[in-house]
């Protein structure tokens, strides 16, 4: 049995954690990283919580291996750039995700330089932190297959070749990399932000477009007119990649030439 326990006092109570990631979470707000190990703990992961930077270095480099760190920048004793510079070197499998108020774009670049994997600002979305999880531990673990498959559409990464029901999508690298990443996370909403930084590899730029042109794009070549519709806005968020009724189904009305 795993367990969430604080390294700064209390042991919570046990859980079963079969399949789960261990993760520390550095936090400052005692609620929060209260939440965040609740909402973790819920989907079979083994949390630790610390409260400052230099207890999360402790934890670290007590060889307790930790899959991944989520961590505040605005933490006392030893802040979260800091942080990440000290663990990078020494643990280089160690995923890292930022959570901070700190949104400028030279926050985030500075984040992305000092070790980061990924970078969500607050406030956001639990669910998208979990999305943005299992697709930092999918690039950790090299574990993402050749080949997926949402209902009729087929996305071959080694080829970048994707087929619709025979029909083939020429895509371009970065619609490919926007689709890829969309069924990366079937049935899930992926903001704009994960989108961009995913794609583009830089900041997201709150100020462009870029995003929704290139999904139009992709959207007017996944589905096609006759085709079941595969992608949808997700209002406040970004866009899903829906199965629309299960792997493999075939879509209503004739494929477009």
């Amino acid at each position: 049995m795993k367990h969430c326990t604080s390294i700064n006092g209390a042991k919570s109570r046990e859980f079963s954690s079969p399949t789960g990631r261990t993760i520390l979470i550095a936090e400052e707000d005692p609620s929060l990283a209260g939440f965040l190990s609740r909402e973790l703990r819920a989907e079979s992961h083994s949390v630790d919580l610390t409260h400052d930077g230099e207890a999360a270095l402790t934890a670290i480099q007590d060889n307790r291996r930790y899959d991944l760190l989520i961590l505040d920048l605005n933490l006392p004793k030893l802040d979260g750039f800091t942080l990440m510079k000290k663990v990078k070197p020494d643990k280089p499998r160690l995923a890292m995700i930022v959570l901070s108020a700190r949104s400028r774009i030279e926050d985030k670049v500075q984040a992305f330089q000092s070790g980061a994997d990924d970078f969500l600002a607050k406030p956001f979305s639990i669910l998208e932190l979990m999305a943005r999880i299992q697709a930092v531990m999918r690039r950790h673990s090299g574990t993402v297959s050749n080949t997926s498959q949402v209902a009729d559409l087929t996305l071959h990464r080694e080829e970048h070749r994707v087929e619709r029901n025979g029909r083939r999508i020429d895509l371009t690298p970065r619609e490919f990399a926007m689709l890829d990443c969309l069924m990366r996370n079937v049935g899930r909403p992926v903001s704009r932000t994960s989108l961009f930084e995913e794609v583009w590899k830089a900041p997201y730029d709150p100020s462009t477009n870029i995003v929704d042109v290139y999904m139009k794009y992709v959207r007017d070549k996944v589905d096609g007119p006759g085709e079941h519709k595969l992608t949808r806005t997700v209002r406040g968020i970004g866009y899903e990649l829906s199965d629309g009724g299960g792997v493999g189904e075939m879509t209503s009305g004739a494929p477009a030439a």
